[in-house]
């Protein structure tokens, strides 16, 4: 194993600017969190509208209810679920 040796002054330099990497990501993320708002995923709208996974990949391929994917997850947006939740109602 290699071994680097730095004087403390740098370390503590080094340390401070993670430190302060991190705090800016966490800030970005909060401020990205806001704008984007909070989505819900299959397991929360399946179970606010009583229905099965299969069924609700169903309600996409009819296009019933919009969402978005991300790679692999999907999310839909609060009030999109909310007005199907309306709508089945009528």
């Amino acid at each position: 194993m290699e071994m680097i040796m730095i004087e403390k002054r740098v370390y503590d330099s080094m340390v401070a600017k993670l430190e302060a990497l991190a705090g800016r990501i966490e800030a970005l993320n909060e401020k990205q969190q806001k704008r984007l708002g909070h989505w819900l995923d299959n397991e929360e709208v399946c179970e606010m509208l009583s229905i099965a996974k299969r069924t609700l990949q169903a309600y996409r391929e009819k296009r019933i209810i919009p969402y978005t994917q991300v790679g692999h997850k999907i999310y839909y947006k609060p009030q999109d679920v909310e007005a199907l939740l309306k709508q089945s109602k009528k």
